[in-house]
């Protein structure tokens, strides 16, 4: 098997070591598309190895500060040994395998059922290692960007920024609405047109409002109105918008 030829359709058995979110989301994904899987439970610790023969791909769907001890314990054998994290290099793999891989999906897997849907919904996935990983996700009818490890941690805190940060926003749009009594959906109706618009003519061409038009005074007004509380995450932001503009910040701001 470490001779064979790269795949052209997915036709691998699988074994995933890990039975939560993730790990429940490529079972099904997989399951549903004919993969055969075998699916087992996250053992960090364990004194038994975890045995793989059989497969072709041990696919790691386990927190990201266990998969070197996890690597660890996963008996020699041919398959490929892939992570899914998305912040985490080859590294930890490399340590205790030859043939080494990382499938990350760039998008949220809430639960099983839900995420095994979206891992089949043409999600882009960052892959790196054994050629396997672009197989597998040509198979789930996904798109495969190469992230190397150099690459790595400003690919997730991309991740984090476009997801994470973008929830935190929302956050505060649902405390001031709440605060003013206008529906919080009104805004999110304003944001999903603006995500749209940068969609379709990229961020510089997209941003409106007073930073764009250089309306220092609205932005002053806006700052003494919001509660003390909720100013600096505002003036950061609004700082962004002033870079994207092209506009200086101006200093009593």
């Amino acid at each position: 098997m470490l001779g064979r030829e790269p795949l052209t359709v997915f036709d691998g058995r699988v074994t995933i070591v890990g039975r939560g979110r993730a790990g429940g989301s490529f079972a099904r994904a997989l399951r549903d598309t004919g993969v055969h899987v075998e699916i087992l439970a996250g053992r960090a610790g364990a004194t038994d190895p975890i045995q793989a023969s059989g497969a072709d791909l041990v696919l790691l769907c386990v927190p990201d500060g266990v998969i070197d001890e996890v690597a660890a314990s996963i008996a020699s054998s041919d398959a490929v040994i892939a992570h899914v994290s998305g912040a985490t290099t080859l590294a930890p793999l490399r340590t205790h395998h030859e043939r080494v891989a990382s499938i990350h999906p760039l998008i949220a897997l809430p639960n099983a059922e839900r995420g095994g849907a979206l891992l089949r919904a043409g999600a882009t996935f960052a892959v790196a290692g054994d050629p396997i990983a672009a197989e597998l996700v040509e198979h789930l009818g996904g798109t495969a960007v190469t992230v190397s490890d150099q690459q790595r941690a400003i690919y997730h805190a991309t991740a984090a920024v476009a997801a994470n940060h973008l929830v935190a926003l929302t956050g505060q749009v649902e405390r001031l609405a709440t605060q003013i009594g206008v529906p919080v959906a009104a805004y999110l109706d304003l944001m999903q047109g603006a995500l749209d618009a940068v969609r379709a003519e990229g961020a510089a061409a997209a941003l409106t409002g007073p930073v764009m038009r250089g309306d220092w005074d609205t932005i002053e007004q806006h700052l003494s109105a919001l509660p003390a509380d909720e100013r600096a995450a505002y003036r950061a932001l609004a700082n962004e918008a002033a870079r994207l503009a092209g506009r200086e910040w101006p200093d009593h701001l």
